[in-house]
């Protein structure tokens, strides 16, 4: 089978410094695929290079076996960004930012039209908040907004979608659900590639991981790539992994201890009792 998306031999930094170099992927279709590793290791700026935003030093992107042209975006790819660069203050509805989604289609810059209105209200709906769509951007929690982003990534119709620290300031509830939702597109043939540093939720609910710092580390299913040795390479802390049934969790060596400031309790709350 041809991947969907690749990249060979690439390298990318800014100004004099390099961010990775040689690094070699393969995305094929219907892969939901975690990119994990610690922030500043360069999993943004993977992602960025993919998307065209940025120029690679060396290297190639390919595009169902095309090679793109450097800085340019590949074709039917959706893309939903960090929330930090988004500015939630800007006057425009839920469903404006979905629209936004349509204007790559027309290519040329245009006011919305009635299909496009259409198309913003059913992805919306896809996603599970079409009752929101004329509220402001800002006024939505934060699992409504990252659900708006998605939804502007989908109304494209893409091919795969790129999602870069999706769950990076929600909280467990919001993950959870997030997380869910795209196993369900994946499910219907969407292929999803999604950036993040929270290990327990990748271990959970993605089928395939690529561990990177600064460069590919290891790839492939949790139970295969999360192990102490892979973990602390890709963190650069020693890591510890439970195995429970079907299910791995994964803590810090150093905090998962019990610390001895733990035990500086007051004799009067050592006899308290939580009901």
């Amino acid at each position: 089978m041809e991947p969907i998306l690749e990249v060979r031999n690439l390298v990318c930094g800014y100004q004099t410094s390099p961010v990775f170099q040689q690094v070699n992927l393969s995305i094929y279709p219907g892969q939901l695929t975690g990119l994990v590793g610690p922030s500043g290791c360069g999993k943004s700026t993977l992602i960025k290079a993919i998307l065209g935003l940025i120029q690679p030093w060396a290297g190639e992107v390919r595009f169902r076996g095309k090679r793109l042209k450097p800085g340019t975006s590949p074709p039917k790819v959706g893309y939903v960004p960090q929330v930090e660069t988004v500015d939630w203050s800007f006057p425009v509805t839920a469903e404006e930012v979905v629209m936004m989604g349509c204007y790559q289609k027309h290519k040329i810059l245009s006011f919305p039209q009635k299909r496009d209105r259409l198309a913003a209200r059913e992805f919306l709906h896809r996603v599970g908040i079409e009752h929101i769509a004329h509220k402001p951007i800002g006024d939505l929690s934060g699992g409504q907004q990252q659900r708006v982003f998605l939804a502007r990534a989908l109304v494209g119709k893409p091919d795969i979608v790129l999602l870069d620290e999706p769950t990076s300031s929600s909280d467990l509830h919001v993950q959870h659900e997030l997380l869910h939702l795209l196993a369900d597109l994946n499910q219907q043939g969407l292929t999803i590639l999604l950036s993040t540093h929270d290990l327990n939720s990748v271990a959970t609910h993605l089928p395939w991981v690529v561990c990177f710092n600064h460069g590919l580390i290891a790839q492939g299913q949790p139970e295969q790539v999360f192990t102490p040795a892979i973990l602390e390479q890709t963190f650069g802390a020693e890591m510890v992994v439970f195995h429970h049934e079907d299910r791995i969790l994964i803590a810090s060596g150093g905090t998962s201890l019990r610390h001895q400031m733990q035990n500086n309790l007051p004799q009067i709350l050592r006899q308290e009792r939580i009901l």
